[in-house]
């Protein structure tokens, strides 16, 4: 029963205009028939029935409540409603410039706005509005797969590859995963390859198998199946390769199936 007579006060604390002995309105009670064997106390019902006029006063409220409307993550961040730090956290995390384009937390040597524009509208929806964070450049880092992989060991997001091969053609992948050190390919069908020459190029998932990303201390290798990788570079980050094969359906990304790296960068998109 103290069980019960805590529930029945929380009741009258919570809606004393239903339950105090003033009350203009008064609320029918039900009663449950308590038999020899049962261990049920008639004030279960009552205090259950009370329970039961509460919760449909309140959902019949919710029904006649003001609409609210849906608002889009731009939107939410123009509305005043917002605290100030929420509109902060929305500021921090969503970022775009006013034409359209990502906000680089970085200088990149190799994507201008060009590059920036085609590749920001082919991503997936779930990476647009956030920034991108520079975690990998030969230019600052050096060229060294392992320094690639020790760089992204913390990471938990996609990543875009980029390159220049000495013909200063630009190409490169996005990856639904971090590079890392594998045993088997990893990522899903969100990986694509691109290519700039200058045109921009795009290869998505075919579907014929799932050889998408795969990484030793030897070499880094992207799409295959057909005799050859879509992408290949080597622990120095110096040579490189790219041939067509099942998993894109794609076109070689350089001017020439072999070729030579000029720089590498690698973004990570935060979501």
């Amino acid at each position: 029963m103290s069980k019960l007579n805590h529930l029945y006060t929380f009741f009258v604390q919570w809606s004393p205009d239903m339950y105090t002995t003033g009350s203009k309105k008064r609320y029918k009670s039900c009663y449950v028939r308590r038999d020899q064997h049962s261990n049920h106390h008639p004030a279960v019902g009552k205090v259950f029935a009370a329970a039961g006029e509460l919760f449909s006063n309140a959902v019949n409220k919710f029904k006649t409540a003001k609409i609210w409307n849906i608002i889009t993550v731009k939107g939410s961040k123009r509305s005043l409603s917002l605290c100030s730090s929420v509109g902060y956290e929305l500021e921090s995390e969503y970022q775009e410039t006013e034409d359209g384009l990502p906000v680089l937390k970085h200088d990149s040597q190799l994507l201008d706005e060009y590059h920036l524009q085609k590749l920001a509208a082919h991503m997936p929806p779930k990476t647009q509005g956030y920034p991108w964070r520079l975690v990998y450049s030969t230019a600052v880092h050096g060229t060294s797969l392992r320094t690639l992989y020790r760089n992204m060991a913390d990471l938990d997001s996609p990543v875009l590859l980029v390159i220049k091969d000495m013909h200063k053609k630009v190409f490169g992948a996005f990856c639904s995963d971090p590079l890392r050190v594998s045993k088997y390919f990893y990522g899903t069908g969100e990986t694509f390859l691109f290519s700039f020459s200058p045109d921009f190029q795009q290869y998505r998932w075919s579907g014929e198998n799932s050889y998408f990303v795969c990484g030793n201390w030897e070499s880094l290798q992207i799409g295959g199946g057909g005799g050859g990788f879509a992408l290949w570079l080597d622990a120095d980050l110096y040579h490189g390769a790219s041939f067509s094969c099942p998993t894109f359906h794609n076109a070689p990304l350089s001017t020439h199936e072999d070729f030579t790296v000029l720089d590498v960068e690698v973004w990570t998109l935060q979501i």
